[in-house]
Formats: C-alpha cells, sequence, structure tokens
C-alpha cells in the first residue's frame, strides 16, 4: 500500500517552474513535489539552450523579464555559487522578404541598436552580404546557465524542507473536505493547495484534478548542433536569427546550435526531432550563412507550452478550491521564472506584493467564462 503523506502545498511538476515555486514556499510551507519522471527538469527545463532578451514576447512576459532581472544579476551566491549569466548579445537580422517584421521588431524594442548589412555581416562574417537586407542588435541579451539555475532553487526548496517524489505521476487528484486527495504510485497525499505546473502535462494534469482544460498546447521545437566551422573562432558571437524568426544559431561549448525556430502542436509526450522541419530549418539557415551543414553531431527537441493567449497562468482557478495554475510560460519559462516564482508565492499567501499588478493579465480566470 502506498504511503500517506499531508502537506500544506503539493506542487506537480519539478522543471523550473515547479522548482522555483518550491524554493519561494519552502520553509513558509511544507511543500510536496511530484515528478513523473525518475530526476527532475527531464524534459523542457532540461533541453533549454535558454538566453534572457528582454526584446521577447508580449508586454506581460516582458515586465516578469524586467522583474527577474535583479535575481539573475544579483544571486544570492550560498544558493547560486556560479554566474547564472553570460554575456552573449542577440543579432537579428533580415533578408527581402524579412524586412516588415524587422520594421515591427524595431517598433517594439527596448535598447535594440539597428544596424546596417555591413555591420552585421563584422559581427558574424559568415552571413551572406547578398542575404542581409537589416540588422539589429541586443547587446544586453545574455545565456542562462538552466542547470545551475535549476539546482540553486532545488537547493534552497530542500534546505527549507521540501520534499520530492519522483516516478510519481499524480493519477487522480479530488477535493474532500476542503484539503485534496492525491493519488500517485509512490503515496497518497493530503494538501490544501495542489499546484500544477505540469508544463505539457497541465490540461491532462487538470482533468485528473475533474477540471476543464484551458488549453494549454505544447508546442515541438528542434536543435542541431554543428561543428564550429573551420577558421572561425565563434565564441564571441552573438546569438544570430532572423528577424521572421524562422531560424536561429548559437554559440555553446565550441558548436553551433541551429534551430528552425519551429512551433509545431503536438500531444505532450517525450519529445523527439521530426528530420524533415529539422533539414526544412538547417536549409534555412544555409541561406542566410555561408556554411554548408555536412554534419549534424546531434539533435534533440523539446516541447514549449502555451496558453491560448500565449500569456502564461498564474493563480487559483475560481472554481476549483485550492487549485493552482503554473503552466503555458512558452518559451520564455527560464528567462521570467524568478518573477513568476515569486508571484505565484504571494498569490499562494494570499498576500500582496510587488508583482501584484501582473495577477490579473496571468490569472486563469480569463480563460473561465
Amino acid at each position: 500500500m502506498a504511503d500517506e503523506i499531508i502537506t500544506d502545498v503539493a506542487i506537480v511538476g519539478a522543471g523550473m517552474a515547479g522548482i522555483g515555486l518550491a524554493a519561494d514556499l519552502a520553509g513558509d510551507f511544507d511543500v510536496v513535489v511530484l515528478e513523473q519522471e525518475s530526476r527532475p527538469a527531464y524534459h523542457s527545463t532540461g533541453r533549454s539552450a535558454a538566453i534572457f532578451i528582454q526584446n521577447y514576447g508580449n508586454a506581460a512576459i516582458r515586465a516578469l523579464s524586467r522583474a527577474s532581472a535583479p535575481l539573475f544579476h544579483g544571486a544570492e551566491p550560498n544558493i547560486f555559487p556560479t554566474p547564472l549569466l553570460t554575456q552573449r548579445g542577440i543579432l537579428y537580422v533580415a533578408d527581402e522578404g524579412g524586412l516588415d517584421a524587422h520594421d515591427k521588431l524595431m517598433e517594439e524594442a527596448e535598447d535594440l541598436v539597428e544596424l546596417t548589412p555591413e555591420q552585421a555581416i563584422a559581427m558574424v562574417p559568415l552571413l551572406r552580404p547578398e542575404w542581409v537586407k537589416a540588422g539589429a542588435y541586443e547587446q544586453d541579451a545574455q545565456d542562462i546557465d538552466v542547470d545551475a539555475l535549476h539546482q540553486g532553487w532545488l537547493r534552497k526548496a530542500r534546505a527549507g524542507g521540501m520534499r520530492l517524489l519522483t516516478d510519481a505521476p499524480l493519477t487522480r487528484a479530488e477535493m474532500r473536505s476542503g484539503q485534496w486527495i492525491i493519488d500517485t504510485p509512490k503515496a497518497t497525499i493530503r494538501a490544501k493547495v495542489l499546484v500544477n505546473a505540469a508544463g505539457a502535462w497541465a490540461d491532462m494534469v487538470a482533468g485528473l484534478a475533474g477540471l476543464r482544460p484551458i488549453g494549454i498546447q505544447p508546442m515541438r521545437r528542434s536543435i542541431a548542433v554543428l561543428p564550429a566551422p573551420d577558421g572561425y573562432d565563434i565564441r564571441s558571437w552573438p546569438l544570430v536569427g532572423d528577424a521572421a524568426e524562422s531560424w536561429y544559431a548559437k554559440p555553446d561549448a565550441g558548436r553551433l546550435f541551429v534551430s528552425p525556430a519551429e512551433e509545431i502542436p503536438v500531444e505532450p509526450h517525450d519529445a523527439f526531432v521530426d528530420d524533415m522541419v529539422l533539414a526544412e530549418g538547417l536549409y534555412r539557415f544555409e541561406q542566410a550563412m555561408a556554411y554548408p551543414v555536412t554534419r549534424v553531431e546531434r539533435s534533440w527537441a523539446g516541447l514549449r507550452s502555451f496558453a491560448p493567449d500565449r500569456t502564461p497562468v498564474a493563480g487559483f482557478d475560481p472554481v476549483a478550491e485550492g487549485f493552482f495554475w503554473l503552466a503555458g510560460q512558452g518559451g520564455y519559462g527560464i528567462q521570467t521564472s524568478p518573477a513568476l516564482s515569486r508571484l505565484a508565492g504571494q498569490l499562494i499567501r494570499r498576500a500582496s506584493g510587488d508583482l501584484e499588478s501582473l495577477a490579473e493579465a496571468l490569472s486563469p480566470a480569463r480563460f473561465r467564462s
């Protein structure tokens, strides 16, 4: 018979969202985190080649990014002993067909400097002069050490008493007499608050708890790892991608990560690469860059899950007592996670805080007409 655990808050999902929230709550609440895999951060968090880009996403996401920046820049050394950010920069380029996307980016962006094609090529010499018609550069874009961020929050959460159960998928949940009764293969959990931080599986978890889904849609994105081009030192190159978001390339540990930047709707699953989609993305990369792709060292895919309005969901469900949504972070989940974890913690405490102005925009009530 499975054990029974009584707790204040049960969090489903040990990725960045779930563990970030656990770190915020542990010490003030008894917290149990349930993870369906044998280790945390197996899916989206563990497959993210994240970069902090202020000019990314809609207004709510940019506000979350701004509010997250202080943690990244001033992380507590006892929790995050190594730097979370490394200078990278991002170079946006456009061909003739991407000039409208370039113009829109320049209209909406903050601290984005327009470049001539020649200036763009000076930054990334592999760019084809005949292809590049416009460029723009964001100096402050920085690589995020995703593992260091996640491990730091695991460290903080465990220090506060958080318990992590792996190989423990939620199989059923029911609100009974003011508490959630949560069944897993490892234990039955009794909790006052059930947090749905299940990423691509968020709607499925809601269904197992008797709630209607809100439309969290997993989208597949893939990466190819290429050897560095002969004769070039790519370590100081920025991330480069076209303004129309049809490909990007990022230097990483002496290799070049190239993505088709695709968003293919899929069911929640252990994502794998679609060879045709990857080939099409590499073809677009080759049109812009004088680098014939003759060898792919390895490739992988991950899932980025979006709410219908592409804004994260954080808050108590208005029709289910004690059921808290923390989902739909899409491709912004790593860079917004410090602020989103803090906001979720404030909402669970039912306390006012510095992020309360964002609560309505992120509330699941917008999907419960």
